[in-house]
């Protein structure tokens, strides 16, 4: 069972995962094979959260990789920027702060391993199968076809693989987790799962 606490900590932190799709996150997470979850692009940890929750219910750990530098759309004059995240000294947008004031707050940093880091840089050193593998860093279409060709090989077999802000059509949101979702399925590497939202879940069959 889904730990309740970190689940009610999650539907009333900030960040743009909708609760049914969180919800949906953790459900999927809970009912993966044996072995690691893991989570790219965390923001300030909502759907971080909705992880622990599962993780903390397997009795293992949820790691999740963020540059913490914010995507295309949260810099200087996009539509999700924020000031309030630019770090003065840098001039630079700085989620960790915001992110680590979440984890502590769910009294979720016993199983919540947070790496600051590139996705790709991560991968590249990775070595453990994965049973949970969350694509949700930056949206544009590299970042978006670096994620999945740097970790998707790294997901075991029977693994699960989710990807938020799914949209297929284009007046709803931006398109590249759309296709790289579409380059999956296509692939005929996995199966689609029950999805909520913009939440699409694939399980891998080889």
């Amino acid at each position: 069972m889904l730990d309740a606490d970190l689940m009610a900590a999650a539907a009333a932190a900030e960040g743009f995962m909708p609760d049914d799709e969180g919800s949906a996150l953790a459900e999927a997470a809970l009912a993966a094979p044996a072995g690691p979850i893991l989570e790219v692009g965390s923001y300030l940890g909502k759907s971080t959260l909705y992880l622990a929750a599962a993780a903390r219910a397997r009795g293992g750990k949820v790691v999740t990789v963020d540059h913490h530098r914010g995507s295309e759309e949260h810099q200087p004059g996009w539509e999700y920027h924020d000031p309030s995240l630019v770090d003065p000294a840098a001039g630079l947008i700085d989620t960790l702060p915001g992110f680590r004031r979440t984890i502590a707050a769910a009294k979720a940093e016993d199983v919540v391993v947070a790496v600051v880091a590139r996705a790709e840089d991560l991968a590249r050193i990775w070595g453990t199968p994965l049973a949970f593998l969350f694509l949700d860093g930056s949206h544009t279409d590299e970042s978006a076809q670096r994620d999945l060709a740097s970790w998707a090989p790294h997901l075991a077999a029977g693994g699960i693989l989710a990807i938020h802000d799914v949209f297929p059509d284009p007046a709803d949101g931006g398109q590249a987790p759309y296709r790289i979702y579409r380059k999956a399925l296509g692939s005929g590497d996995w199966t689609e799962l029950s999805g909520t939202g913009s939440l699409r879940l694939l399980r891998r069959d080889r």
